[in-house]
């Protein structure tokens, strides 16, 4: 089957659709390790599990794209999980604070 632009834009369109459900719920994830991470006092940040992960997809890495630039992406989405963890563990704290 021969595909045109518009063909591929659509076959584009249709995996960002699939890659904004799965980053919300890795998002939602993280913020469930999140919570249990501040029941147990341990820190939002964990770099030795931040590598893993980061090793884990570039193993995972069949390209086009080069190791460095899958690296490059997780660790964005890794730091914009992280910063969410933060928000809402200000948002719980504050809540708790005000006893609601």
């Amino acid at each position: 089957m021969n595909m045109d632009i518009a063909d591929w834009r659509d076959r584009i369109d249709e995996i960002d659709r699939q890659l904004v459900v799965l980053l919300n719920e890795r998002a939602k994830c993280s913020l469930n390790i999140g919570k249990l991470k501040r029941q147990m006092n341990l820190p939002i940040y964990d770099p030795h599990r931040e590598s893993i992960v980061l090793q884990q997809v570039m193993d995972l890495n069949r390209g086009p794209l080069t190791a460095d630039a899958v690296k490059r992406l997780f660790e964005r989405i890794i730091d914009e999980n992280r910063r969410l963890e933060r928000i809402y563990g200000a948002l719980e704290e504050s809540r708790e604070g005000n006893g609601t």
